[in-house]
């Protein structure tokens, strides 16, 4: 029967002293007559929520092969450590020799880096055609953009003579208004 063990250890502590916890772990287990099949170090991670007002945990997931007796004596030895903040045991129906999910999706980027370097030439050549294609159509904006620059341009023009006539008239309207005042007052 499969077990898989996470655990997540308290932020505080280093990388090398969670991986020597991992190591005590594993000498309690082979000493209860277990063996551990897969071991993961998934790294530093935020939690979901805060823990023993931390933010962030190491974790660590073992997955152990053999009697309840080597899991219970692996969970007790958790329950014991103050740096681990979690822990969670579920047991599994079959092993799968596949990495984790979290680790599948570290490895994929280092993949496609990999692949990249085989594919460099036509990966420059699609980059090349992608800078060029942006370009085209910002000229063709800039062309289709000139008349309604010069139509902007000419329309200040027309409002500033607007303007000069707008307070010529706004007098004209003011003297007739005082002259038609006189008539009627005489």
């Amino acid at each position: 029967m499969y077990y898989e063990t996470i655990f997540i250890v308290n932020p505080d502590i280093s990388q090398e002293n969670t991986e020597s916890i991992t190591d005590n772990f594993v000498e309690r287990v082979e000493k209860a007559g277990g063996r551990i099949v897969k071991r993961e170090y998934w790294g530093s991670r935020p939690l979901a929520y805060s823990i023993t007002k931390r933010k962030r945990g190491h974790y660590v997931m073992l997955v152990t092969d053999g009697e309840p007796q080597a899991v219970e004596t692996l969970e007790q030895a958790i329950r014991l450590d103050e740096r681990i903040m979690r822990f969670l045991t579920t047991r599994l129906t079959e092993l799968s020799d596949e990495p984790s999910p979290l680790i599948r999706r570290r490895s994929t980027p280092a993949a496609q880096e990999e692949k990249s370097d085989d594919e460099a030439p036509a990966a420059e050549e699609a980059k090349a055609e992608a800078t060029e294609a942006p370009a085209a159509e910002e000229a063709k904006a800039e062309t289709t953009e000139a008349p309604a620059a010069e139509e902007a341009k000419a329309e200040p023009a027309e409002t500033a003579a607007e303007a000069t006539e707008a307070p010529a008239a706004e007098k004209v309207k003011a003297e007739s208004a005082e002259t038609s005042g006189e008539e009627a007052s005489s």
